[in-house]
């Protein structure tokens, strides 16, 4: 009885609160800042990382990567038999 009662009352209270967030509207000047802000925020490092980085940190995190996917330099092959050949040589053999 008790969690249908807790279970009643939170979703009264969900749908009252759902209720008064639709009659509350914002002007337009607020949602443009705030989409400012979360594009600032969002590239925070991207765009004053640069200014402040050491270039020395950057590079020593950058270089492993870089060395990684650069230091294979052999290529890799796979040898693909062609089915003529097969076939010729399981007649031949026959």
């Amino acid at each position: 009885m008790k969690v249908w009662l807790a279970c009643f009352l939170v979703l009264f209270a969900l749908a009252e609160l759902f209720d008064w967030l639709q009659e509350f509207n914002l002007p337009l000047p607020i949602y443009i800042l705030g989409g400012a802000f979360l594009a600032v925020a969002s590239n925070y490092d991207k765009i004053f990382g640069s200014y402040f980085d050491d270039s020395s940190i950057g590079a020593s995190l950058e270089q492993p990567q870089l060395d990684s996917i650069t230091s294979s330099t052999n290529p890799v092959s796979f040898p693909i038999a062609s089915p003529v050949e097969d076939a010729q040589t399981s007649l031949t053999d026959d």
